[in-house]
């Protein structure tokens, strides 16, 4: 558990999306405290984002080039260039183009504050901290900045899923999903283009506490194929000892 810096830091069950992206957002997490980058990236990844984490300034810019982020969870107090100084370099050096960024620090007076508002800072959270507070904030800075017309759906090809009325379609068709398929879908979707491990979808779907048999996964795959593939071309693809993916049609790339 992290130090007493971090307060209210259990992770919430709710599952929160970067709703609009077809893959999962990239968030790069920079701070020079372990504890926090662990406890924020534990939390964010649980959410089926990617990270990338940064103790140092000049370690962040190198990887907004690199890692490419949607967002940057920025804290002001790093050893070398303050975050202040690091987002002042991206925008003088255009590095990220528009990148969005949250800062997350210690510094709570109102002129840091201000600060970091009028250099182009989406948000500004001090510590001791939320982590559901933080999750919901990234979200909406991803809805803000990245989300699609249609909040709240996630697309892969003719394959739509509405988060927020639990409705799937194939095309015009709509296709009935118990509790369980819904979830697993939405996941994949979450990872699309990416490939996530049994075991992944078990934590993810199923709990961490799950303690059933493991081709669980496997017969739900094929539940979902029987309702999804059936309709199209094959979305829904196994890696042999890898896991699974969802692919969109090489025409709707």
């Amino acid at each position: 558990m992290p130090s007493s810096s971090v307060s209210n830091a259990s992770i919430s069950s709710t599952q929160v999306s970067a709703a609009g992206y077809r893959a999962p957002a990239r968030i790069l997490v920079v701070d020079d405290e372990q504890s926090i980058t662990d406890l924020v990236s534990m939390a964010l990844r649980y959410e089926g984002m990617e990270v990338e984490v940064a103790h140092l300034g000049r370690q962040a810019l190198e990887a907004v080039t690199s890692f490419r982020p949607h967002l940057v969870v920025l804290d002001v107090m790093l050893p070398d260039l303050s975050g202040f100084d690091v987002l002042q370099r991206m925008n003088r050096d255009g590095i990220g183009g528009r990148l969005p960024v949250l800062f997350l620090t210690a510094r709570d007076t109102l002129d840091d504050k201000l600060r970091g508002f009028t250099l182009g800072g989406d948000d500004y959270m001090t510590k001791p901290f939320s982590v559901e507070e933080l999750v919901v904030r990234v979200r909406a800075i991803l809805r803000r900045a990245h989300g699609s017309a249609e909040d709240g759906q996630l697309q892969a090809g003719d394959l739509q899923l509405d988060e927020e009325s639990h409705e799937v379609f194939r095309g015009p068709t709509p296709i009935e999903l118990t509790p369980t398929e819904f979830k697993l879908l939405h996941y994949l979707l979450l990872n699309t283009g990416r490939v996530v491990s049994k075991s992944q979808i078990l934590d993810r779907v199923w709990n961490y506490d799950f303690d059933g048999n493991a081709n669980v996964v496997e017969i739900y795959i094929s539940y979902l194929r029987k309702k999804i593939d059936s309709l199209g071309p094959p979305l829904i693809h196994t890696v042999r000892g890898v896991g699974y993916t969802i692919r969109r049609p090489p025409d709707q790339r």
